[in-house]
C-alpha cells in the first residue's frame, strides 16, 4: 500500500511558475516515483490562485501559466484533491486553530490528518505544533501513525 502524502501549497508553486529558493521544483514527481500518493487540500487550490494573482498583477507571470498550472494540478489523475469543506475536517481544524493561528495551515494540517498518512511542509509553525499537547491528543485519537516531516526528508 501506498504512504498518501499530503502536500503543502509551497511544492505547488513551481506548478504556476513561481519557484521556492533551495527546493527543487519536482518535489511532488520524486515523490511519486518513490511510490508516494500524493494529495492536495483544496485550500491549496485557493492559495496558488491567490499567490498567481499577486504576481500576475505585479506582471512577473502570465495568467495563462497561473490557470495551466492550476488545471494542471486539478485534473491530474495522480494527485487526490482533499475538500477542506469536509465536517470531519473542518471539526478537527476547529481544534487545531487553538494552536495555530493560520486558520488555512490549520486546514491543511486537518487535511492531512484526517486522509493521509504525512504532511510534507517547511512550515516552521506545522512543524513546532508537533510539541504541543492538543496535537498529540489530535492525532492520537484520528490517525495515531500521522508524521510531518520536510522535504529533504524524505527526498
Amino acid at each position: 500500500m501506498k504512504l498518501r502524502a499530503l502536500l503543502d501549497t509551497t511544492y505547488f508553486l513551481p506548478a504556476i511558475g513561481i519557484g521556492i529558493k533551495n527546493l527543487p521544483t519536482d518535489i511532488p514527481i520524486r515523490l511519486m516515483k518513490k511510490g508516494y500518493q500524493i494529495s492536495i487540500s483544496s485550500i491549496t487550490i485557493f492559495e496558488l490562485s491567490a499567490k498567481g494573482a499577486k504576481y500576475v498583477a505585479s506582471g512577473r507571470i502570465p495568467s495563462e501559466k497561473v490557470m495551466r498550472g492550476i488545471r494542471a494540478l486539478v485534473y491530474n489523475e495522480n494527485i487526490d484533491i482533499v475538500e477542506s469543506h469536509d465536517s470531519s475536517i473542518l471539526h478537527t481544524a476547529f481544534k487545531i486553530r487553538k494552536s495555530l493561528c493560520d486558520f488555512i495551515d490549520c486546514l491543511i494540517l486537518s487535511s492531512a490528518i484526517n486522509h493521509c498518512d504525512l504532511l510534507l511542509t517547511e512550515d516552521a509553525d506545522l512543524h513546532n505544533i508537533r510539541a504541543g499537547k492538543e496535537y498529540h491528543e489530535i492525532t492520537t485519537a484520528k490517525n495515531p501513525d500521522f508524521k510531518i516531516f520536510s522535504a529533504k526528508d524524505l527526498i
